[in-house]
């Protein structure tokens, strides 16, 4: 018996082209299109049916000729470019991931190509901060005006305790994502709540521990890391959740678990934001709470956090936030 095929869907285009750097996701007359740049290199039918995507002019006759039920050529007025399409439900997964990064190798350059497809050994990652360090760091947080208004307001909206099941719990989760810059659209009256609808469906499908970050376990980790993967990938309207939203979501969903992070800190660190780095970010998150607990001599986290100058907040954000001094407020 054959084995059977498993479908292709927009969101695994989505996955797999915002897995690669320098990719943006728009909206273009009603299309959604990936880009480096001002260059397009994937773009979806209007039904999201069928995906153009670039490729070499003078391989696509014999690409469409070889396999006419996948492959056909563009509109006449797109001849002139490096562009072939294909039926999306025609494609299988291994097929459409080499698809999509060998578009994309197209259109960057050729030594982020080798760098993303070809990466060096992974640098060393940075010490443990000192409990001093962290301590000024702290400092620097405490001086940003509200540093903390908005994350008081979802606990008490949230009664401490997130739950994604409820509709007014998921809209507080709204609301704080978008007071931190992500840009989450609000749904208009009379339409459906995409964010809210798929963030409650991802809910269901992900039991996150509520370890704290020195005591995770690596299934642990690994399952938040694959809980991040999807919701980075999760559809709001035409474009995807990201993988700054997402990281902040899983915090705010486990404070005393996550160590989220944003943009600059990912790429310092790691280069690439999938999941895979995330559970190295956490792996990170894990061994550097383990030292401070262990400069802190005894002390239990509550206490350990306030004798750094952040009192009430859970020692995975202090790290996240000695993170945003260093390299995020820097740049």
């Amino acid at each position: 018996m054959s084995e059977e095929r498993t479908v292709v869907t927009v969101d695994d285009v989505r996955r797999l082209a915002m897995a690669l750097p320098r990719t943006e996701e728009h909206l273009i007359r009603d299309r959604v299109k990936f880009r480096i740049g001002g260059i397009v290199y994937l773009a979806l039918s209007r039904d999201e049916s069928e995906l153009g995507f670039a490729f070499p002019k003078e391989e696509r006759a014999a690409l469409v000729a070889a396999e006419p039920e996948k492959f056909f050529l563009p509109r006449e007025s797109d001849l002139r470019f490096h562009w072939v399409e294909a039926r999306l439900a025609a494609l299988d997964a291994e097929e459409l991931a080499g698809l999509v990064t060998e578009a994309w190798r197209m259109v960057v350059p050729a030594k982020v190509a080798r760098a993303h497809l070809d990466p060096p050994a992974a640098p060393p990652l940075p010490p443990a901060p000192s409990l001093a360090e962290l301590s000024a760091s702290a400092e620097v947080f405490n001086g940003f005006a509200g540093a903390d208004r908005s994350w008081q307001a979802l606990r008490e909206e949230t009664g401490h305790a997130l739950d994604l099941s409820l509709a007014a719990h998921r809209t507080a989760l709204h609301r704080w994502l978008n007071s931190w810059g992500c840009r989450i659209r609000y749904p208009r009256e009379g339409e459906p709540d995409t964010f809210g609808a798929g963030l409650a469906a991802w809910g269901e499908r992900h039991t996150l521990a509520h370890t704290p970050l020195a005591r995770l376990t690596p299934r642990e980790i690994s399952r938040f890391a694959a809980a991040y993967e999807e919701l980075a990938a999760l559809p709001i309207g035409r474009r995807s959740l990201g993988p700054t939203a997402a990281a902040k979501a899983l915090y705010a969903l486990r404070p005393d678990s996550v160590m989220p992070w944003d943009a600059a800190i990912a790429q310092r660190l790691y280069g690439v934001r999938d999941g895979a780095a995330f559970a190295r970010h956490l792996e990170l998150g894990r061994s550097w709470a383990r030292a401070a607990l262990e400069e802190g001599g005894g002390l239990g986290e509550a206490a350990l956090c306030a004798r750094i100058g952040r009192p009430g907040v859970s020692l995975a954000k202090i790290l996240d936030e000695h993170l945003y001094v260093t390299i995020t407020h820097r740049s």
